[in-house]
């Protein structure tokens, strides 16, 4: 009599045994595929908001030096303690502007409104725009350095040839007596340096009517 050959009952099991695992294989790869994919989306954007999060960072803080920006006088007015405010000034490579101020140095009242000027010459034979980027040192004294009116808040746009003085009106906040820190600070740096712009959107501030000479606020 034939017999027909034998099975044996884990021979047939493991088929059956073995696709369920090559699912939940699968399965597992898919997880992993999408958290990799979502890591990477996540740094990506990341990258981009890096930036604009770090100038807010450094506005809001004052951190590196960054002044700050104010609507109005400080509510405390002046007090008597002075300090020195000197003014540097720099253009970056292939902007042919000539960029310097008026004053090297002044003595003002820590809350007292202050306007100077710096002044400003294109001298190509075409039109040329810059932005100025700036801060102030020591770097720690960023969040106490405040400006009512700059010409660094917008890009400049100069006709060839053109000259014109660019006002900034600031305050040093009297807060800044409070912090033991600045007790034996004495001088203060505010440094700009203009970089070229190469396809200026904004109407230069500095050329309206609120540039024109009016002395201290």
């Amino acid at each position: 009599m034939n017999q027909e050959p034998t099975i044996s009952q884990d021979e047939r099991a493991r088929p059956a045994d073995r696709k369920p695992g090559t699912r939940r294989g699968l399965g597992r790869d898919a997880v992993v595929a999408s958290i990799c994919g979502g890591v990477v989306a996540l740094m990506v954007g990341a990258s981009y908001a890096a930036v604009p999060f770090y100038d807010w960072f450094c506005r809001a803080t004052g951190f590196n030096g960054t002044t700050q920006v104010a609507t109005s006088a400080p509510a405390t007015g002046p007090i008597a303690r002075k300090i020195s405010v000197r003014f540097d000034s720099n253009v970056a490579p292939g902007l042919p502007w000539k960029f310097e101020p008026e004053q090297n140095e002044i003595e003002v009242n820590i809350g007292e409104v202050t306007t100077v000027f710096y002044t400003v010459t294109n001298q190509a034979a075409r039109t040329t725009a810059a932005q100025a980027a700036y801060n102030v040192a020591p770097l720690t004294v960023g969040a106490y350095f405040q400006k009512i009116n700059c010409f660094c808040f917008t890009e400049q746009t100069m006709a060839p040839g053109e000259k014109r003085e660019m006002p900034v009106v600031f305050y040093v906040d009297p807060s800044i007596a409070d912090d033991h820190e600045n007790d034996g600070l004495n001088t203060i740096t505010l440094s700009y340096t203009f970089y070229p712009v190469k396809d200026p959107v904004v109407k230069p501030l500095a050329s309206g009517e609120s540039d024109k000479r009016k002395g201290n606020l």
